[in-house]
């Protein structure tokens, strides 16, 4: 029995670290996808597949028993079949999974689209198949995501991964869960956790691009130095502008006053700036472009590298913006709003090459 998933890549519209003190983020899925492949085994062996090659172990109640120490490139998504398998709590038999990298530009660099999030959502959706579970795969991401990171990040893009479309969302507090997982109590704890605050907004009205920088930030690094010098009554000060702004890009999503709107979108970008050298020289410029263009654009996540989400008042002003920016030797991708994890009817044909390679 194998399962063929693909789930969407993320960018944050507004409410970057807003949404880890406490506010409210709005994020799109956004494509490329990311496709993964599972198999059920008549054993008990566990094989998860990636770009970096194969990492093995076999199942038991309190998550997989590995063959070796678990590389960084497997990180996320052994975390979430270790936490999965603690959920289940008894033997079970094993599975093959396969997971497909995340998406690069021509020079094989990562976008910073919430490649790990991504991962991670695919895991827990197809572990859930495999065992014939019905546990919150939501929560079971959530809770991977962030012990994974040291408890880092707000899962925002988690969420807009699993969920699809454009969400509201507000961070989900996992330490208890974190405990539960290791204490014992983890099923009966993640049962009475409340639910995601998680809402599908609209599909947006203006047209949405992305402009990568060709440098990559550590999301983590970039948040621990933020929050080291961010006392609590200056969050709270951050908190309430970025929910405001947000409102109001949100109002714009839906169409009307694009001047308005992309006012909106610049005070989020200089709101963030306040935290500290976010914006790098290569974002400068595509903003200034996107201004140029009759557009307007912001960085999408924790800054310091990775790129912008773009925004045009309709298609044939964001293909002439995207025309420029590739021109001036930058990535670009035209967005699309994705629709959550899903299955697929037809897998991957690398991934099943691995998954047979690796028998």
């Amino acid at each position: 029995m194998e399962r063929a998933l693909s789930a969407p890549g993320k960018l944050f519209v507004s409410g970057e670290y807003a949404v880890l003190w406490g506010g409210v983020s709005r994020v799109a899925a956004v494509g490329p996808r990311t496709a993964a492949l599972v198999r059920r085994r008549s054993d008990s062996q566990v094989h998860v597949c990636v770009e970096e090659g194969t990492l093995s172990g076999r199942t038991t109640p309190r998550g997989v028993k590995w063959d070796r120490e678990v590389p960084p490139g497997f990180s996320f998504v052994a975390r979430t079949l270790d936490e999965a398998l603690r959920l289940h709590g008894r033997e079970s038999v094993g599975f093959d999974l396969a997971v497909s990298p995340s998406a690069v530009d021509a020079n094989g660099r990562k976008l910073g689209m919430g490649g790990s999030a991504c991962a991670t959502v695919l895991a827990a959706d197809a572990v859930r198949f495999v065992l014939e579970e019905k546990f919150d795969a939501l929560k079971v991401a959530l809770v991977s995501h962030a012990a994974a990171q040291g408890g880092k990040g707000s899962g925002g893009d988690v969420a807009a991964s699993y969920a699809g479309g454009v969400v509201r969302y507000r961070r989900y507090e996992v330490s208890g869960l974190i405990e539960a997982s290791s204490a014992g109590g983890y099923r009966a704890a993640l049962d009475a956790a409340p639910t995601v605050d998680v809402w599908r907004l609209p599909v947006p009205k203006v047209s949405l691009g992305y402009a990568f920088t060709g440098e990559s930030a550590s999301t983590r690094v970039l948040i621990s130095q933020v929050e080291a010098k961010m006392g609590e009554a200056g969050r709270r000060a951050f908190v309430e502008r970025s929910d405001a702004l947000g409102h109001e890009i949100e109002v714009g999503l839906g169409g009307g006053d694009f001047r308005a709107f992309s006012e909106a979108v610049r005070e989020q970008h200089a709101l963030l700036q306040e935290l500290g050298p976010l914006e790098t020289e290569p974002m400068h410029r595509v903003l200034a472009m996107a201004s140029a263009y009759g557009c307007v654009g912001k960085q999408s996540g924790a800054g310091g590298g990775d790129g912008c989400i773009l925004f045009a008042p309709d298609a044939e002003k964001r293909a002439a913006l995207l025309e420029g920016i590739r021109a001036r030797g930058f990535h670009t991708l035209e967005l699309d709003v994705e629709p959550g994890v899903r299955g697929e009817a037809q897998p991957d044909i690398r991934l099943r090459a691995w998954l047979d390679a690796s028998r």
